[in-house]
């Protein structure tokens, strides 16, 4: 299998937790990509009409795009383990994935008003729009904070690529202090090989 990555992309990170978790990640070649919300790599292009990155090419020369795809496509490959098949454990991990990779989107969102647009171009209403909803959904998963525990599914996976993601792009966002659960829950999870593996480098 071939992965269209970015070393920073949170959600190829969630593809990439997911198959380490699964024990897929040496199945995986991953081939550099440019991430931009204007500028598509015509290479992830040529493969599928999106060029979304993450994109996935399996074994039989099949493109597979978007994070949520993938990762069900390789939970099914490896025999299941991080979806739960049935009842509400599966749509408590479903919804949290959900969740979690609607902050993704709002802050992706936020850094590319700030990266992709001139200053004079750019919305402080659409900005403060889109950490609004950062703020409440992480108060949602705080609240739910002890439900979480030692979990490792989609929802759980997808919610630690979402805080790191934070971590690494908005430093300024003190999401700790009004999340103690959640954070201590954070610094045990971060530990795991699967989230040590897909580090992005420093700098």
């Amino acid at each position: 299998m071939k992965l269209f990555h970015s070393h920073t992309s949170p959600f190829v990170r969630k593809v990439m937790v997911v198959a380490h978790e699964l024990g897929l990640a040496e199945r995986i070649e991953l081939l550099p990509s440019k991430v931009h919300p204007v500028e598509r790599d015509r290479s992830v292009l040529a493969q599928h009409p999106l060029a979304q990155v993450p994109t996935l090419i399996d074994a039989d020369g099949h493109a597979l795009a978007d994070s949520r795809v993938i990762c069900e496509y390789l939970d099914a490959l490896a025999g299941g383990g991080l979806f739960p098949r049935e009842g509400a454990a599966r749509w408590r991990a479903l919804n949290e994935q959900s969740a979690a990779d609607g902050v993704l989107d709002a802050a992706l969102l936020i850094r590319y008003e700030l990266t992709a647009r001139p200053e004079s171009e750019r919305s402080a209403t659409w900005i403060k729009g889109q950490s609004a909803k950062i703020e409440t959904t992480l108060a949602w998963f705080e609240e739910r904070a002890g439900d979480l525990a030692e979990r490792i599914d989609i929802g759980t996976v997808a919610l630690a690529c979402a805080l790191a993601y934070l971590d690494l792009r908005f430093s300024d966002i003190a999401w700790r202090d009004d999340a103690p659960g959640l954070a201590a829950w954070f610094a045990g999870i971060s530990e795991r090989p699967s989230m040590v593996a897909t580090r992005p480098p420093a700098g």
